[in-house]
């Protein structure tokens, strides 16, 4: 215990000092990390060397990230889809993180194949190449062929990397809490949450059985697809630490010198990229989150196959039909709807008049891409602008859309490169207008009513016992039913008010009835002698007293009341 905690201290001193002496020491400072942490505060923004002070925040961070080693360059790759939380600069610098470092040596390779299989590793292989194909943060991958003659690429993990990362994680946890219960910042960014989500991100990437089930996700939805592939798994090589795949020998996608020579055309092949993505994205609603050139590989018959599965978005059925109801919108020139499914698709608890005053300037954005021709439209650059101005309204857009707009904006880069004439949103537009029908087919219908057909089934189970529950205890003697109206005695006391009110003008009209009945009686009888007149003067006296009396008593009860 005492050992840990020494190396958590140890590594807590090397984080900060990393970000200290690239100029982010004045910042943690102002945070409150060094009192915090109790560490003396022993770089400042003024030590930092003379071409450090030059670069970018971006480009500080960055280096940052890099020096700190995988959990934080991942870190800071994920961070390169978040434009809603981050400044544009800082994400383009973020998305220039690299994720290769030295290879780990071939006795270490053996050392984990070995232990994840619990055999000699020429059992497993017959062949195996000690130089790897390539290296990363995590992992390194290897050429090797099976004993029934199969070729193979064996991705094997880095030995301790787990241990590492997880010390990295609770040291992020520590200080993402630290920061959204003691600073300015915790009210804007939920930091524990994105900690908590690059944790989920991670640990699924450390476990290879998750991007071998990918793969046979992928491999099920391409079977609709015609020249779409990614390798096949060998799930009896295939381990948490290690993972073995078809080997592909193909061209990358960006090599458009071998493309040509190989005959391949490349706005075909953009087509297929393209429809491919969309289809991944709108009809799968599981697709790849990492497509840039180094995953995609081109097979000489214009096939496109996939690598590097282990990070993938995934939508649900109401953000399926919300980012359909983006593309339709923009491909439409629909701006009302082009918000309205941007807003929808927001998660957090926004200040309401936050949300007002982005759906305002998204508003504005869509009504200048609309004047665009749709052919014309980088959704790359619509993106980009919506994130921009959600992270000045510190609205917190969605992972998913978030990983959506880097495929997306990936996807337009190759597009520009390959067939600059096509668009992604041309490609799109009618795999989302297809969703949206579907969507009121009668398969669709009949669908959700069998799901609310199960939900009323498990009502109907429960009703008649709840019911006879009910009965027999009316039954009892004892029972009573209570019912209580809220705030009884407020009403009460309005509707006593009201019935004072409407009793006073009752008498008040009719004591004014009797005195002009008197006096029309008086004037009447004028004509039949004195006598009579002066007996109807008297009437008509006392009739107005009494009145007053009883006007006098009616509004004295209700002053004594005070109900009026």
């Amino acid at each position: 215990m005492v050992k840990n905690r020494k190396i958590n201290v140890r590594r807590y001193r090397q984080i900060i000092g990393v970000f200290s002496k690239h100029g982010f020491g004045l910042m943690m400072d102002q945070l409150g990390i060094f009192e915090y942490l109790k560490l003396k505060r022993r770089i400042s923004n003024t030590d930092i060397k003379a071409d450090m002070s030059r670069l970018s925040t971006g480009e500080r961070l960055r280096l940052s990230l890099e020096e700190l080693g995988p959990t934080f360059v991942k870190l800071g790759q994920i961070f390169s889809t978040r434009s809603d939380v981050f400044s544009p600069d800082v994400v383009e610098e973020l998305k220039k993180l690299q994720d290769s470092v030295t290879p780990f040596s071939f006795s270490e390779v053996r050392a984990v194949i070995e232990d994840e299989f619990k055999d000699n590793l020429e059992n497993a292989y017959k062949e195996f190449d000690q130089n790897p194909i390539a290296a990363a943060s995590i992992a390194q991958v290897h050429h090797a062929r099976l004993h029934s003659g199969k070729p193979v690429a064996v991705k094997v993990q880095r030995p301790e990397i787990e241990r590492n990362i997880n010390l990295d994680l609770s040291i992020l946890k520590n200080l993402a809490h630290f920061i959204d219960n003691h600073t300015k910042y915790g009210k804007l960014y939920d930091c524990s949450g994105m900690v908590l989500e690059f944790e989920a991100i991670i640990k699924n990437e450390l476990d290879f059985t998750k991007e071998a089930e990918n793969a046979e996700i992928f491999k099920k939805n391409f079977s609709q697809d015609d020249g779409i592939k990614v390798p096949a798994v060998k799930w009896i090589y295939t381990t948490r630490r290690v993972l073995t795949m078809e080997y592909i020998e193909g061209i990358r996608i960006d090599d458009y010198s071998a493309l040509n020579m190989a005959g391949i055309d490349k706005k075909i092949l953009a087509e297929k990229l393209a429809t491919s993505l969309c289809n991944q994205i709108l009809r799968d609603v599981f697709f790849h989150a990492d497509p840039h050139p180094g995953n995609i590989q081109v097979l000489k018959d214009g096939t496109i196959v996939f690598l590097d599965l282990g990070m993938v978005g995934y939508l649900n059925e109401v953000r399926k039909r919300k980012i359909s109801d983006f593309f339709i919108g923009v491909a439409s020139k629909d701006s009302r709807m082009v918000v309205k499914s941007i807003i929808d698709l927001d998660t957090m608890e926004n200040n309401h008049s936050n949300i007002k005053k982005f759906e305002k300037d998204v508003d504005k954005i869509t009504e200048k891409y609309l004047t665009i021709p749709l052919n014309e439209i980088k959704i790359g650059d619509l993106f980009y602008e919506t994130f921009s101005i959600a992270f000045v309204n510190h609205i917190k857009i969605p992972r998913e859309f978030a990983l959506i707009a880097k495929s997306l904006g990936t996807l337009q880069g190759l597009l520009e490169k390959l067939a600059p004439e096509l668009n992604a949103l041309v490609v799109a537009k009618p795999t989302a207008k297809k969703l949206i029908y579907q969507s009121f087919s009668v398969e669709k219908i009949g669908s959700e009513l069998k799901k609310d057909f199960r939900n009323y089934r498990e009502l109907f189970k429960v009703l008649p016992s709840t019911i006879l529950n009910f009965l027999g205890k009316m039954e009892d003697e004892n029972f009573t039913l209570h019912h209580e109206i809220k705030d009884i005695n407020t009403i009460q006391r309005h509707f006593n008010k009201g019935i004072n009110r409407i009793s006073f003008s009752v008498v008040l009209l009719a004591v004014s009835i009797i005195i002009a009945g008197i006096i029309i009686g008086s004037g009447l009888s004028a004509g039949s002698g004195e006598a009579m007149y002066l007996l109807n003067i008297r009437v008509l006296k006392i009739g107005l007293v009494i009145a007053a009396i009883i006007i006098l008593g009616l509004i004295i009860s209700i002053i004594r009341s005070n109900r009026l």
